[in-house]
């Protein structure tokens, strides 16, 4: 179970995000989720997306730069130590994760992975009963 994750390479300057968001609420197009990571010159907005076909169409055509990857979701508990518990069978299988982020709501935690080896990620989170979302949890076309 994968979930395509956008990810959109931003200018660093003012108001390039905001242009994202603008375009995505024009078009019906609703973020679930999403992370922002910079660096001196550019910045990558990683974000879960309502219509991801749609996304990237609109996207393209404003001369954004815009990939698709699949990525794992899951939701565990929101309560000290249910991640490091989720993160440990992982580890004990040797997955490297690229990069992960999450938010809660209230009593579960929705945590979004890349790992390098994502069917093998599937197959133990699987394994050990974890609660994986799937395309339609998030509401995604």
């Amino acid at each position: 179970m994968t979930i395509k994750q956008l990810s959109v390479f931003i200018e660093n300057k003012t108001g390039r995000i905001n242009e994202v968001t603008k375009i995505l609420g024009k078009n019906g197009i609703n973020m679930t989720a999403f992370s922002l990571a910079e660096n001196a010159d550019f910045g990558i907005l990683r974000m879960i997306v309502s219509d991801v076909s749609k996304a990237m169409e609109v996207l393209r055509k404003a001369h954004f730069g815009v990939s698709v990857t699949d990525v794992v979701c899951l939701n565990c508990p929101n309560e000290p130590g249910a991640l490091s518990t989720i993160l440990d069978y992982l580890a004990k299988e040797n997955i490297f994760i690229e990069y992960m982020y999450a938010f809660s709501q209230g009593d579960t935690a929705n945590v979004v992975i890349r790992p390098t080896n994502t069917e093998k990620c599937i197959e133990i989170l699987s394994l050990n009963k974890c609660d994986l979302l799937s395309r339609n949890n998030l509401n995604q076309k």
